[in-house]
């Protein structure tokens, strides 16, 4: 079975994860713009980082076989920053580029009225192209922020079916379906947001109509295989083939597709691999032979 994470930051992970997300069924990926921990200081350095996830990113998952797409935005935890103004001029620079999909993740953080400021901005950027929208729902005040963030979704008018609201909660995940149009994304932790057990009872009250699951896979302590793993147990509860991979393969590309850069044609087959290619006059290998299919 093939499996689209459609929220995973593979910059935080190194080739082994790569290796293994192969291994495990994984074909296509999607990431959105993050903040790195270390509060970013100039704006031509988020550019940089960019950059990396709209180029060498997607090189990199090249060479294992691995589609690579991604968002762009300010995220949330940055618009509080000095640099958020810059980094609003560089936007739409890049959404044209060919492996952007859309604007994310943008949202509310510590719910200022400063990242209400530049999410209504970048919503606004989104509905003038057309392109799909990953919202962040902060990690505190859980409830009051999805609430908002659907308001602020309304006041906008942008298509609520090219909206994904992420980082759902059992609390939450009502709001979403039955206030709006919106897919509800999930994150699955080890420890925080959404469990692999706890999404399977999810889907079993819900269903798997516009429901999205990722790994998120940042920095902090994650998995990217927790896609496969999350299907796994889907499988042991009895979930049919046809409802796994609607919700891990044809929901993400479905989202997406209103892009215009993305169908399920498109990334049916893994790409082959070429390890003798080079990024930037760089390549993947370390003394190791390449690997040529």
């Amino acid at each position: 079975m093939k499996f689209f994470d459609p929220h995973i930051h593979m910059t935080a992970r190194t080739t082994d994860d790569y290796q293994r997300m192969v291994e495990m069924g994984i074909r296509a990926v999607c990431e959105p713009a993050f903040w790195l921990g270390q509060p970013r200081t100039h704006a031509g350095t988020y550019e940089d980082y960019l950059k990396t996830i709209i180029g060498w990113e997607r090189f990199r998952a090249s060479q294992f076989g691995i589609h690579h797409f991604c968002t762009i935005a300010l995220n949330p935890r940055e618009a509080n920053s000095h640099i958020a103004p810059e980094v609003m001029e560089l936007l739409p620079l890049y959404i044209h580029k060919e492996s952007v999909l859309g604007i994310g993740e943008i949202g509310l953080d510590d719910m200022t009225s400063v990242e209400e400021k530049y999410f209504l901005a970048q919503l606004q950027l989104a509905k003038e192209h057309n392109l799909p929208v990953i919202i962040h729902t902060p990690h505190r005040n859980k409830k009051e922020g999805t609430q908002r963030s659907i308001d602020i979704v309304k006041e906008v008018g942008i298509n609520q079916k090219q909206v994904v609201i992420d980082h759902n909660m059992e609390e939450t995940l009502p709001l979403v379906l039955e206030q709006t149009d919106c897919w509800a994304g999930h994150t699955i932790y080890p420890q925080t947001k959404m469990s692999k057990d706890r999404m399977v009872k999810l889907v079993q009250q819900y269903g798997v109509e516009r429901i999205l699951v990722n790994s998120s896979a940042d920095w902090g302590m994650s998995d990217p295989l927790n896609i496969p793993k999350t299907a796994g147990l889907m499988k042991e509860a009895n979930f049919s083939d046809a409802d796994i991979e609607k919700l891990f393969w044809k929901n993400p590309i479905a989202f997406y597709a209103s892009s215009g850069k993305i169908s399920e044609e498109m990334i049916a087959e893994p790409i082959k691999i070429d390890q003798t290619q080079f990024w930037e006059d760089n390549s993947i290998l370390r003394g190791q032979s390449p690997v040529v299919e």
